[in-house]
């Protein structure tokens, strides 16, 4: 008889048509995830995907079948969220995914005020980009996941969040005191931005109205740490978010944090889950509580903004 397990991987490579990613998908090694692709073919009697060089590609018989794999596999998921109801809002087990800018100010504050208020519910964390964790809801390897919008997937539901805005970040012996903006766009002099794939980078180069590749400065950072200690080393300039504020600007004086004249740019941030989900009720709980948060990392980055005020330059403009 085949198995989920079987099912599970052969939907992973037919996906990304990779043994290796689909291997990583699954969280399994690569002669794994083939060996069990190769019990599904003999157990069924059929070729399901050809090796060529390489490359994968699936079968007449693959792509006929995998729209009922994967009809199983969602009934299962299915039956799964409708068992874990049973115990309550938000207990059992939820898988969930943060893109790394907002995971390190939201954690510190969400994790134990989860298991303050729902003790019955085992949290697990995965902190990843957000086409990543993106893969990793759609095979069932998370559950929700917080990142900022848009994800446009028609099999994906949301619920919004906050909005997050941005602030010019300088060291405090940069001599710029003149707005970097020009009608709502940022010049790229001297930005340091993320590496590929962070979705932060993509919403500062979507500001901006020129794009010179000798203007950036890429030093291939994956973390907002990172960046800040390079701007306060001189090396740039980048942008923060305001939900970043009170966590990266705690006790430094040798970065200057600057606002934006109206119109703020900022990001929206929102809970991803599947659509469809009988876990509407948790995800509600979550959203509701993230949204807390928020207000209350927010409140204290006005706080230190306020107090910044009186020591750097006017708001931008």
């Amino acid at each position: 008889m085949i198995t989920l397990k079987q099912m599970t991987y052969f939907e992973a490579l037919a996906r990304r048509l990779h043994f290796g990613q689909a291997a990583q998908d699954v969280h399994v090694s690569q002669p794994a995830l083939s060996a069990q692709i190769a019990e599904l073919e003999r157990r069924l009697g059929c070729v399901l995907i050809e090796r060529n060089r390489g490359a994968v590609v699936l079968t007449e018989t693959g792509h006929q079948l995998l729209p009922g794999f994967q009809r199983i596999l969602h009934e299962v998921r299915t039956i799964e969220e409708q068992a874990r109801q049973d115990y309550g809002v938000l207990s059992g087990t939820l898988k969930l995914g943060l893109i790394p800018t907002l995971a390190p100010y939201l954690l510190p504050t969400l994790a134990p005020l989860l298991s303050e208020r729902f003790p019955r519910l085992e949290l697990q964390v995965r902190e990843a980009v957000t086409e990543t964790l993106v893969q990793q809801l759609h095979i069932g390897n998370l559950d929700a996941v917080v990142a900022a919008v848009p994800i446009n997937e028609p099999w994906i539901a949301h619920d919004e969040l906050f909005s997050d805005r941005f602030y010019m970040v300088a060291s405090e012996n940069d001599d710029v005191l003149v707005s970097p903006l020009n009608q709502h766009k940022i010049a790229l002099d001297r930005l340091l931005l993320l590496e590929e794939g962070h979705c932060l980078r993509d919403q500062a180069l979507a500001l901006c109205e020129e794009r010179p590749e000798a203007n950036l400065v890429n030093f291939g950072a994956t973390s907002l740490t990172t960046l800040l200690q390079m701007v306060a080393n001189g090396m740039g300039r980048t942008l923060l978010p305001e939900i970043a504020v009170p966590a990266e600007s705690f006790k430094r004086g040798d970065i200057r944090i600057m606002e934006f004249a109206p119109p703020v740019p900022e990001r929206g941030i929102a809970l991803f889950y599947r659509r469809g989900t009988h876990r509407q009720s948790d995800f509600d709980a979550l959203s509701a509580l993230i949204r807390e948060i928020a207000r209350d990392i927010f409140d204290e980055a006005a706080r230190i903004l306020s107090d910044a005020r009186h020591h750097a330059a006017t708001p931008i403009r």
